[in-house]
């Protein structure tokens, strides 16, 4: 059996206290992942205004790119062009 602290500890929960509303916690998390916690803000804002597949798919392609260190300019890239319409 696992200790509680043990579990609490690898959640993260929407009910955080920089977390009002889901997309804050979607924002966040996408900063986090993308290892662009400077640009949090953008992120949360995207998270409340973009449509949630186009953000997803841009997300996908930019933690795919093994060898790429500024992985939120290629959400950013791929983002642009998921909004132009431009498959590939």
């Amino acid at each position: 059996m696992e200790h509680i602290k043990n579990i609490i500890g690898t959640k993260v929960f929407v009910g955080d206290k920089r977390n009002k509303y889901e997309y804050q916690a979607y924002g966040n998390r996408l900063a986090e992942e993308l290892n662009d916690t400077k640009k949090r803000s953008l992120y949360i804002k995207l998270a409340k205004n973009e449509q949630r597949n186009l953000l997803e798919q841009a997300r996908e392609c930019a933690l795919s790119a093994e060898k790429i260190t500024a992985k939120g300019k290629i959400f950013m890239w791929k983002l642009t062009q998921l909004r132009k319409g431009v498959n590939g």
